[in-house]
């Protein structure tokens, strides 16, 4: 059984690591400013949009851009859709590590830019797309025992951004979301798009929201993978927050990360009524997952498994990105389907 959790523990082993590394270095990356500042032709300096320079302070790690970006990398599909969305295609030179299946549409622009890795790509690999930014999803993007740290993106002339999910200082909500999406507008000269598409995604939520106030809150465990233990998202994730705009209750929120392990005996111990299941490629499929949950006889007695309550998310919903409001209204209708009839 190990295909259900091996994939999953890349998300939550390194986000320390990766914090530690920002929060030590001090750097001031040049990548995208250097140009302006060595004194580019007057062609080059009128084409800087307004607003510029612009200076960014991410997961310690501050960086000036002197115009937008142009030649970005991603690793992870949850900071390529928000960039999809933000119009940012003619930016991107590469995708990596997809998840799921893209949203309808952004898949077309997702496949014409290129994927360098099913996984997170090698330094090397990075290096041959020629970036100017690589924007990590997870904190595995910046693996220092990768050799993929962000000094050495810096050392390169190469910025990097990592996804505040795994800045790892406190609980994620959703406005961590919206600050996201309207950072990254920032970095790239959209404000206007990022506001607009924070409207969206808040209308998206406040209807759910709506819908399900006055309810009880349903206790869920959230099944990312694992079989000698559950590996779950915790107090930290954007998904416990899901969870509770959508009329329910992480059982695992006073678990001190984004995911962790968490033993069987617990997930009895709690009683969640429901289970959201993570879908995502390589950790075996949601049937497969459903299969085990069902099968095992120390959670026969669990509410959630007795009556077989299963409510399935595609894991980039669960992310800082565009997705996380489409989740909300998704658990709303499988937490409290009677609210939406």
């Amino acid at each position: 059984m190990s295909p259900l959790f091996t994939p999953a523990r890349t998300r939550g082993s390194l986000r320390a690591t990766v914090t530690a590394v920002a929060l030590s270095s001090v750097l001031l990356a040049t990548g995208c400013g250097s140009s302006a500042e060595s004194g580019g032709d007057a062609k080059a300096t009128a084409a800087v949009p307004a607003g510029f320079p612009v200076t960014v302070d991410n997961c310690g790690v501050k960086t000036t851009y002197d115009r937008p970006p142009s030649r970005v990398v991603t690793i992870h599909q949850h900071p390529a859709e928000l960039m999809l969305a933000l119009g940012l295609k003619d930016h991107m030179v590469g995708t990596a590590f997809p998840d799921s299946a893209v949203l309808p549409e952004l898949k077309k622009d997702y496949e014409s830019i290129p994927e360098l890795a099913k996984k997170e790509p090698s330094f090397e690999k990075i290096l041959d797309a020629e970036p100017d930014l690589v924007y990590g999803g997870y904190g595995s993007a910046f693996a220092e025992n990768e050799g993929r740290s962000r000094k050495a993106f810096a050392d390169a002339g190469i910025d990097t951004y990592l996804n505040r999910e795994y800045c790892g200082k406190k609980q994620v909500t959703m406005n961590d979301t919206y600050d996201e999406i309207r950072t990254i507008g920032k970095i790239f000269g959209v404000p206007d798009r990022a506001d607009e598409l924070v409207t969206d995604l808040q209308t998206r939520v406040g209807k759910a929201t709506t819908a399900v106030k006055g309810e009880p809150q349903v206790p869920v465990f959230v099944y990312d993978s694992g079989d000698k233990s559950a590996f779950t998202a915790g107090g930290k994730s954007l998904g416990t927050e899901l969870i509770r705009l959508a009329g329910g209750e992480n059982v695992f929120a006073d678990l001190d990360d984004v995911f962790g392990d968490v033993s069987w005996e617990q997930v009895v111990e709690r009683k969640p009524e429901a289970i959201a299941i993570y879908d995502y490629a390589g950790a075996g499929s949601v049937e497969e997952k459903k299969k085990y949950l069902l099968s095992q006889p120390a959670l026969a007695d669990v509410p959630a498994v007795r009556n077989k309550r299963f409510v399935v998310l595609p894991l980039t919903a669960t992310l800082v990105g565009i997705r996380s409001a489409y989740a909300v209204d998704d658990l709303a209708r499988g937490l409290h389907p009677e609210s939406f009839r």
